[in-house]
């Protein structure tokens, strides 16, 4: 298992260092205003995302290790062109979406939430190559487009950016859809209205669950908007894909979590996965936030960012407890959803939007983009806490099982030795 992780979070992090340099190269392109309409765009996506992956995000690996590959992958499919289309009008509806990028957001809405099904099927086939396959698609070939528009065509521009995303997340959705074409076999139909509702009423808790977490992320975003302008979102968007590049190694992590929770029901196991990998996370994602909060200020205003974006630092220095609390929060939320108890995952989600609306409210009017941070990190706090809590009622842990032990020491050292000629022989 710590040779997927290991491979898993490189895959990501190759990917993330990829996308930190297109972040430097849009802040010097586009300037503040520009990123913060691509982070605008991009959050109005995600979210429609999170209203299309009620069928198309973890419900699949939770239902086709239980029923036929069709009969999972039809309904994901249908949802999400269904589900974006009433998302997008809602949004639209409401102002959240930037004037004049309403179908960019429905268009990229499909294609990430496509995309991210295909390799949720790869992942509960545990085919970890073809889901890291997409995935390094997904951000290789962005770099390699916006580069090729930005420099080679001369078209610096925000739906420049927007082109490169549609190329390279159709490219990531075909790709995988293709790895995915011998699982394809005939099988009968009569079951599908019936495991269609099982599948809606498993993934409408999943969708609020995420949609709560996607909104607890990014509807600072919107209240930044309100109060200082787009400038402001620029700063707070860089500041934020900065922090969350830490994140590659929960997800990495939460993903694997995920898949080897949904695949036993023994409740012993569940308990000493999410233990064990809860441990890993918290010293990976602290020590590498750690590292990045070593970084001073004139690395991003002279080198990286440009001088729009001072500030940076002190944004991430107020994000980074957000961003460590969020990373092992993520690794109880996958138990919770992988043993089946879906809604303790959403209402821990909830509870975070709600802190962050109440905190949000009052601090970002007050502070600004600092305001934002702030909130951010009491309300990834609390949804950590409400979590922690809840696993050790629910597996009869005790908080003193989280502590690193000598064993835990061992076992790590064990595994890293078996990779390491796992890999030399490779």
């Amino acid at each position: 298992m710590l040779r997927k992780i290991i491979e898993t979070i490189g895959t990501r992090y190759l990917i993330a260092i990829l996308n930190l340099i297109l972040l430097f190269i849009n802040a010097r392109t586009l300037g503040a205003a520009g990123v913060g309409v691509i982070g605008l765009v991009v959050a109005s996506a995600n979210i429609v995302m999170m209203c299309n992956s009620v069928l198309s995000g973890n419900t699949i690996v939770y239902f086709m290790n239980r029923h036929p590959f069709l009969l999972v992958f039809l309904p994901a499919y249908i949802w999400t062109f269904l589900a974006g289309g009433v998302a997008c009008v809602v949004l639209w509806g409401t102002g959240l979406i930037p004037e004049g990028y309403v179908m960019h957001v429905y268009v990229l809405s499909v294609l990430f939430s496509l995309s991210a099904a295909n390799a949720r099927f790869l992942l509960g086939y545990d085919r970890m190559r073809g889901f890291n396959l997409t995935y390094t698609l997904q951000g290789g070939l962005l770099f390699i487009a916006v580069l090729l528009l930005y420099y080679g065509l001369e078209i610096k521009s925000v739906d420049a950016y927007l082109w490169g995303l549609y190329f390279a997340y159709g490219s990531a959705w075909f790709v995988s859809l293709i790895l995915l074409l011998p699982s394809f076999k005939p099988v009968p139909m009569k079951t599908l209205p019936k495991l269609t509702g099982k599948m809606l009423q498993y993934g409408l808790w999943a969708g609020v669950d995420n949609l709560a977490e996607q909104f607890t992320s990014r509807v600072n975003y919107f209240l930044i908007q309100s109060f200082s302008g787009l400038g402001s979102v620029g700063l707070l968007d860089a500041g934020t894909k900065v922090s969350e590049s830490i994140w590659n190694i929960s997800r990495s992590v939460s993903f694997i979590a995920y898949g080897n929770v949904a695949k036993t029901d023994d409740a012993a196991i569940q308990k000493r996965i999410t233990i064990q990998l809860g441990k890993l996370t918290f010293a990976a994602t602290f020590t590498a936030m750690a590292l990045v909060l070593l970084i001073p200020e004139f690395v991003y205003t002279s080198w990286l960012f440009g001088e729009e974006f001072k500030g940076i630092r002190t944004v991430i220095l107020c994000l980074s407890p957000g961003v460590v609390a969020l990373a092992c929060n993520s690794i109880l939320s996958h138990f919770f959803i992988g043993s089946g108890r879906i809604r303790t995952s959403a209402a821990c989600s909830l509870i975070g939007l709600l802190v962050l609306l109440g905190t949000g409210s009052f601090l970002i009017p007050l502070l600004g983009v600092i305001g934002a941070a702030i909130s951010g990190s009491i309300a990834f706090v609390s949804m950590l806490t409400f979590s922690t809590v809840l696993f050790c009622r629910t597996s009869g842990a005790h908080l003193r099982d989280f502590l690193f032990t000598a064993d835990d020491r061992s076992y790590l050292r064990e595994k890293t030795q078996i990779f390491l000629s796992g890999f030399k022989h490779s």
